[in-house]
C-alpha cells in the first residue's frame, strides 16, 4: 500500500505529499511549496530515495521550494500541464503579491498531459488535466490504494478560487466532476489545503457541486 506522508509547508499551510513505494523505498514530493528544510528533513527522516518533484499546478504556494529542493537531491521537476506556465514565468511577480521572499522564475524539467502516467518502485500515478483553478492543473490518481491528490481543484466542502488569471469555475466545476467524481466514493481526496476527504462524501455534501452555491 502506498504511504503518503502530508506535510503542512508556509503560512498558507500547503500540504505537500511525500508518496512512498513500501516495497522499494522510492518516493516522490508533490507540491514543495516552500520550507524546504523541513521537507528535506521529511524526505530524510523517512529514509527513502526521492525519485523527482511533481507539480499540480504554478501557483508559488505550491511550488516556492521545488527548484531548491531538486537542486539538493538531484532529481527532475515534472508537471503541471504547459498551460501554467504563464504561472511560472510570473514566480517574481506571485511572491510580491503573495507576500513570499523574493524567487526568480524557473521552469519545470517536462510538462504532463492527460493520459500521462508517473511510474515510481511498483508504484503508478495517472495523471488527469482538471483546469479552472490554473488553466493547466493536474491531478495524480493512485488506484492500487485508492488515493487522489488533487491540488486546488477540491477541498472538503469547498473548491479551489477561479479570481486569479485564466481561473473559471464553471471549467473548474466540469472537471471535478468528469475527472474526479467519475471515481469510486471511497477514493481518498488529499487536497492542497486542509483535512483529507472522501470522493463520496463531496458529491454528496460539497455545496459547490450539488447545486446549493454558485
Amino acid at each position: 500500500m502506498l504511504k503518503i506522508n502530508i506535510q503542512p509547508v508556509t503560512a498558507f499551510a500547503q500540504n505537500s505529499s511525500l508518496l512512498i513505494c513500501p516495497v522499494t523505498q522510492q518516493a516522490v514530493l508533490v507540491d514543495p511549496g516552500g520550507d524546504p528544510q523541513i521537507l528535506i528533513d521529511l524526505v530524510d527522516k523517512n529514509d527513502c530515495n526521492l525519485e523527482r518533484i511533481l507539480l499540480t499546478h504554478g501557483h508559488l504556494d505550491h511550488v516556492g521550494a521545488a527548484k531548491v529542493l531538486a537542486e539538493h537531491f538531484g532529481v527532475t521537476m515534472i508537471g503541471p500541464h504547459i498551460d501554467d506556465k504563464f504561472w511560472f514565468d510570473a514566480l517574481p511577480q506571485q511572491a510580491q503579491m503573495f507576500g513570499f521572499s523574493p524567487i526568480e522564475a524557473f521552469l519545470p524539467d517536462a510538462w504532463l498531459a492527460h493520459g500521462d502516467e508517473i511510474l515510481f518502485g511498483e508504484q503508478q500515478l495517472a495523471v488527469r488535466h482538471c483546469p479552472g483553478h490554473t488553466p493547466g492543473h493536474v491531478v495524480f490518481i493512485n488506484h492500487a490504494s485508492q488515493s487522489v491528490i488533487v491540488g486546488d481543484v477540491l477541498f472538503k466542502g469547498s473548491i479551489g478560487r477561479t479570481d486569479f488569471p485564466k481561473g473559471d469555475q464553471a471549467q473548474l466545476i466540469d472537471s471535478i466532476k468528469t475527472q474526479l467524481f467519475t471515481l469510486p466514493g471511497e477514493f481518498i481526496v488529499y487536497p492542497g489545503h486542509g483535512p483529507s476527504t472522501t470522493i463520496g462524501e463531496e458529491r454528496q455534501t460539497n455545496p459547490y457541486l450539488s447545486g446549493r452555491f454558485g
